[in-house]
């Protein structure tokens, strides 16, 4: 249990620094950057494989680069879902994305390598 609240704060931070770095991407207050990482780790968890799955031709023509694609719109949808956290377009999205995904699995890697 403490790992998973660990991790969900890591994600936070990096949520938090996501919206920092990247134009479009903002975030009203702490608590709506919590409430929007702990929504983008069940949609990550319970939407996003149902649609690799439905995506899987597209995902395989494309050499898995579609998965950026399904990113993206995971966040847009969180955006959609969220009161405070907004994303302005599809290519803030899509960069936003790309950062969150690479802080995400760093702070992953610090926090396995502490347990």
């Amino acid at each position: 249990m403490h790992s998973l609240v660990l991790r969900w704060l890591l994600n936070t931070l990096a949520l938090v620094v996501t919206a920092w770095l990247i134009p479009g991407i903002a975030i009203q207050g702490f608590m709506a950057a919590l409430f929007a990482a702990f929504v983008l780790g069940v949609v990550n968890a319970v939407i996003r494989p149902i649609i690799v799955i439905f995506t899987l031709p597209v995902n395989l023509l494309t050499l898995g680069l579609f998965t950026l694609v399904i990113n993206a719109l995971m966040l847009m949808l969180v955006s959609s879902l969220v009161r405070g956290f907004d994303v302005s377009g599809f290519g803030a999205a899509f960069f936003g994305s790309i950062f969150l995904a690479i802080s995400s699995t760093m702070l992953s890697w610090f926090v396995r390598d502490r347990e």
